[in-house]
């Protein structure tokens, strides 16, 4: 008899590594301190109309298969019915093997809907109609997903001028089963180089924050005022999506100028824009600090690189690469800025080029002062590298170079309430190195003590370093 594709020793290839994940991993609950799940959507406990709704709606990852698999961009994110969308999903997904997709795919199907058959053109109908009728169940409602996943916390993304009323009405409840708390995603408010985009978001500031605004120091108060109500709702986190670590100088002088000729509509140049940028981390950095937040920055991507398909469909649709931009001298001088007068806060850093992991490894260990463990991190994989191959080189590189028990584990950065299982993903991905080592007599084949360092990795460590 076969083998289901996904059964409970997927990925461990050796009993140690079953051991470690069966004992130590599996029942561990979820801190998923970064994501791009819609707090609306968990505040108002929503159910999902269907499978295509949950599961293929905004996911660029997917998105990008089926147009490498010649599919038209009608069944993508144009005008076909949601089922059909779904059947044409169907149809590529085994021409996605070797992928990360095709494991996330049979993951996500058997939890939470428990199908182990694999999809593919001749399944897709009978898993259709079996997903959509548990969908419209309680236990697949937003907050019953989150919660038969064992999530603790929930860190969504957030605007600063996001009034945060689904985060305010979801604290008010009682019996909700876990934490939703923001988090400060300032990414707008440094983009002067968008004219007049970014005087609208600065106008919304301004209501938000009920601030006037017309200097640099007003722009940085008003900040301030939305950082401080985030903290009241439980905010523990600023995440910062940026080409590259701006560190350029700049005075107080240039920032106040380069502010006003903005708001008046005149076009600045290069310089000021990346002394802008550079200003803008630095002090997100410092008001971080004073709360012991923890400073996230999402360095490398290469974003829109279509412009036609950004003309037609617009950003974050899924033409977006890994980027080669300058990376340790930046990096070192934003870091340092802050570390110099000792406002340096805790950092997690995710790079976005695996040429990259042996760089950030190395590069937190500079900063390290002995006052919380793991004060920097070298975040989890992220986007490009967030499967298997990039999880192994992540660990690799970080327990070479690093400190892999004190390492803060995985996160979702998803939109989708099925992406839980890449938390699974990840565990499993450890425990077989660990298991691994144990078999080649590497580590101590010491199932306690190894089994500490999973527990703390995948769950122990995330909860501590942001103060959950």
């Amino acid at each position: 008899m076969r083998k289901e594709f996904i059964h409970s020793d997927f990925l461990l290839q050796n009993k140690a590594a079953r051991e470690l994940y069966h004992h130590y991993a599996v029942h561990l609950p979820i801190i998923d301190y970064h994501c791009h799940l819609p707090a609306e959507e968990i505040a108002e406990d929503i159910n999902f109309r269907n499978l295509t709704h949950i599961w293929l709606d905004g996911d660029h990852y997917k998105w990008r298969a089926l147009r490498t698999c010649g599919v038209d961009e009608s069944y993508i994110t144009g005008d076909k019915s949601d089922k059909k969308k779904f059947l044409k999903w169907a149809e590529t997904v085994p021409k996605t093997i070797r992928n990360p997709l095709y494991h996330w795919t049979h993951m996500e199907l058997k939890n939470p809907f428990g199908i182990t058959r694999l999809l593919n053109a001749e399944s897709a109908e009978s898993i259709w109609e079996e997903c959509n009728e548990m969908l419209q169940q309680p236990e697949c409602s937003t907050r019953g997903l989150i919660n038969r996943n064992k999530v603790e916390v929930v860190a969504t993304t957030d605007d600063p001028t996001d009034n945060l009323e689904h985060h305010k009405k979801f604290k008010r409840e009682e019996g909700t089963g876990f934490k939703m708390v923001p988090t400060f995603r300032p990414d707008r408010g440094m983009q002067i180089e968008n004219g007049e985009e970014f005087q609208k978001w600065v106008k919304k500031l301004e209501k938000t924050s009920d601030y006037s605004i017309t200097t640099f120091s007003d722009f940085l108060d008003a900040l301030k005022l939305r950082h401080d109500e985030f903290d009241e709702l439980g905010c523990r986190a600023s995440d910062h999506g940026v080409d590259e670590p701006y560190s350029d100088p700049f005075t107080d002088h240039e920032l106040e100028s380069i502010f006003s000729k903005v708001m008046q509509g005149i076009m600045v140049g290069e310089d000021d824009v990346r002394a802008f940028k550079s200003a803008f981390l630095y002090y997100c950095g410092l008001m971080d600090a004073e709360k012991e937040w923890v400073f996230q920055l999402h360095v490398g991507a290469l974003r829109n690189n279509s412009s036609r398909k950004m003309e037609t469909l617009g950003p974050d649709t899924g033409f977006d690469s890994i980027g080669d931009f300058e990376m340790a001298r930046p990096l070192s001088q934003l870091l340092d800025r802050l570390d110099a007068e000792d406002h340096l806060p805790r950092v997690a850093l995710y790079n976005n080029n695996p040429r990259d992991n042996e760089l950030f490894a190395t590069m937190i260990g500079n900063f390290q002062d002995g006052t919380v463990p793991g004060k920097l991190q070298h975040g989890p994989p992220w986007w490009f590298m967030d499967q298997k191959d990039g999880i192994e080189r992540q660990i690799e590189s970080l327990s070479n170079m690093g400190i892999l028990s004190e390492f803060i584990g995985m996160t979702t950065d998803s939109r989708s309430f099925l992406s839980y299982s890449r938390h699974d993903y990840f565990r499993r991905v450890l425990c077989n190195i660990l298991g691994d080592d144990i078999e080649q007599g590497l580590i101590p084949n010491d199932i306690e003590l190894i089994g500490e360092i999973v527990q703390k990795v995948c769950y122990q460590n995330a909860r501590d370093f942001f103060r959950y």
